[in-house]
Order: structure tokens, then C-alpha cells, then sequence
């Protein structure tokens, strides 16, 4: 198998397959697939994984696998956001990724549901209480918002993060949330009430742009427009939510 990562924001994975050899991806994901390409839709890991995926993860049951039958094939897989897909080589190790991050795997690769375990790590962390948990032997493409950020945390060594930036860490890192502190910070800060805390030892990536600021950024300016339709009233409107969004 060999693989190249193509463009800069709106990236694509190219990967060249041989005889036999099978990638798995989410559904949907597949920009093109050439002749000899064999498309299945399988329940990756058995039923039980599947519906938690589903009900829990919020991900689909099914997942494309994609199997060559010549001596090579060639496909392709496209980010579904503006932003970075990038490798991670397991060995026998655990990862643990934001729900949308994963993009395919190569290998004996077992990809299931992990709780967050502490309760207010998964009340107010961002991510909720369910992670991906990806684990096994094999190659694993994960893709997410803007740019990469990669930590090498020693052991103790602590990370302070804007909850929706976490894109994935080792099993071995620490996961926990921190109240922002001060009625003013809390309230006038514009990064929310608590912070994401990092623990070590273990390998970190963030993402510099969360899906989900994206889309606020896009719904408020959305926003701004509606009221600037409505004159005097808009105006208004739009410089309070200016004011209280910190614009």
C-alpha cells in the first residue's frame, strides 16, 4: 500500500492498493475509486459496535471498505471540512479521537466507543461523553479543521485547551476540564467557561479550527445579515450580538 495526502485546504487521500489489500472508511467519504476497486458497506467490528456507533457516536453503522482485485487499484478519499488529514501508526497502542476525526484505516485496526472517565470532563468538555477508540496494528487517517498541532506531553506535564480543539491523544494522557476562574474571564473572556486540561505522558493533536466555531462564525454573520435587511432595528440588533459575541 501506498499513500499521498493532496492539497493544501480541502485535502484529499490518494492511496494506491494491491491485490487483496482493503481500506475501510467512513461512509460517504470516497472522492473516486478506479477499475478493479471493489465497494462493500460492512459493520465494522460486529453488530454491538455498530449500533453504539450509531446511538451513541452519532456515526453511521455501516462502513465503506474498499478491496482491490487486480494486481493495483487506486482510490481516493476527501476531507469533509476545510482542514488537514494526517497519519497515525499504531502498534499495539490506543488512541483516543473526537467523534468525526476518523477518516479510514489500513490493517488489523479495531475501531469501537470510549466514555470520557470523569463526569465533568464529558458534562461540559466539548466532546461530550464519547470518544473514538482506535486501536491495533495498522495505519489510521484522521482529518480535522485547519491547521495540525502535535504535543509530546512528559510525564505530568499539563496542557490547557479550548475544548473543541482536541482532535486526538494517547491513551495514556490524562483528560480532564478546568473552570476558566473570574466572573469577568467566565463572562467577557469569549473562550467559555472551562478549559480542557492535558495530562501526560502521551502524544496530543489539536486542531486550530473546530468545525463548530466555523459554523458559529458562519451563523452569526448569517445572522448579521437578516438584521441589517431591517434598518434601523437591524442595526441595533447587530451591534449588541456584536458586543455579546466579542466582535
Amino acid at each position: 500500500m501506498e499513500y499521498r495526502i493532496v492539497g493544501d485546504v480541502m485535502q484529499a487521500l490518494e492511496i494506491t492498493l494491491r491485490q487483496g489489500e482493503e481500506v475501510f472508511a467512513e461512509a460517504g467519504a470516497m472522492l473516486y475509486m478506479g477499475g478493479g476497486m471493489e465497494l462493500q458497506a460492512k459493520m465494522q467490528g460486529g453488530i454491538v459496535k455498530g449500533l453504539m456507533r450509531k446511538f451513541l457516536a452519532g456515526e453511521s453503522m455501516f462502513m465503506s471498505v474498499f478491496r482491490c482485485n487486480v494486481p493495483q487499484a487506486k482510490m481516493a478519499l476527501a476531507n469533509p471540512i476545510a482542514g488537514k488529514i494526517f497519519p497515525i501508526e499504531l502498534q499495539g497502542n490506543t488512541i483516543l479521537a473526537e467523534r468525526n476525526a476518523f477518516l479510514c484505516g489500513i490493517g488489523n485496526v479495531d475501531l469501537s466507543v470510549a466514555f470520557t472517565k470523569r463526569f465533568g470532563a464529558g458534562l461540559f468538555g466539548g466532546e461530550g461523553f464519547i470518544l473514538q477508540k482506535l486501536s491495533g496494528q495498522g495505519l489510521v487517517f484522521l482529518h480535522a479543521g485547519g491547521n495540525m498541532l502535535e504535543f509530546n506531553l512528559a510525564p505530568n506535564e499539563q496542557l490547557r485547551v479550548d475544548t473543541g480543539c482536541i482532535v486526538s491523544m494517547a491513551e495514556s494522557v490524562r483528560y480532564d476540564i478546568q473552570y476558566v476562574g473570574g466572573f469577568r474571564n467566565a463572562l467577557f473572556g469569549g473562550e467559555g467557561l472551562f478549559y480542557a486540561v492535558l495530562t501526560g505522558p502521551g502524544h496530543v493533536v489539536l486542531q486550530t479550527l473546530p468545525f463548530s466555531r466555523l459554523a458559529g462564525r458562519i451563523q452569526a454573520a448569517a445572522g448579521g445579515r437578516r438584521d441589517e435587511s431591517k434598518g434601523l432595528a437591524g442595526i441595533g440588533g447587530g451591534i449588541i450580538g456584536d458586543i455579546l459575541s466579542g466582535d
